[in-house]
């Protein structure tokens, strides 16, 4: 058993490696801190959106940025559109579960807000129609996927596609890419003291 363990750290350790040789991932990552910082300048906002596990990072790093993540600073307004359960499961009875994200966006986004929406496969079809509604919107989307990204792939304006297909594994990167995103966010908007 201890032999098991060590070999899904070492699968973790290694897609890690190969994800830090991933200068276009990176790259992207860093943009689009960029433009989250830009969004909070500007008095905007952070929205999440994912299914099941992607749902719940999704709810994770909205959290570290409406509370805090390392130290005490006034809250940036983030939320993970999931959340409202009563809303959820009556859209997802009225219309269908596909709009479940859009129609949220269409209610909270506005120009120049950020969208990220997390999908290991990049196929979950509410997550796409969000990001859609958020283009037609005019805010700042990306599409945190596994390797193919998907029918997510070219919708954002960013595609963070980890280089794999082992969904926990990919769910692994995405969680350390955000709170990366939400540290520097931290620190660029609240500089310590």
């Amino acid at each position: 058993m201890v032999d098991f363990f060590k070999n899904k750290l070492q699968a973790s350790i290694d897609l890690k490696t190969k994800l830090m040789a991933d200068k276009e991932v990176l790259s992207q990552v860093a943009d689009l801190t960029r433009d989250i910082v830009e969004c909070y300048k500007n008095g905007g906002k952070v929205l999440w959106c994912g299914n099941g596990g992607s749902a719940a990072d999704a709810q994770h790093l909205a959290a570290e940025l409406s509370g805090r993540f390392y130290y005490d600073r006034p809250p940036l307004f983030s939320e993970a559109l999931h959340v409202n359960t009563s809303y959820t499961t009556a859209v997802a009875n009225d219309y269908s579960y596909e709009v479940i994200y859009s129609r949220l966006v269409k209610a909270m986004g506005r120009e120049g807000d950020v969208l990220i929406g997390l999908s290991t496969s990049g196929n979950s079809a509410n997550v796409v129609k969000a990001i859609e509604e958020a283009n037609s919107l005019g805010m700042v989307t990306a599409a945190f996927t596994g390797e193919s990204g998907g029918k997510m792939k070219g919708l954002g304006k960013y595609l963070i596609n980890i280089p794999s297909s082992d969904t926990p594994r990919i769910q692994e990167c995405h969680m350390i890419l955000g709170h990366t995103i939400c540290e520097l966010v931290e620190l660029n908007l609240f500089p310590k003291m």
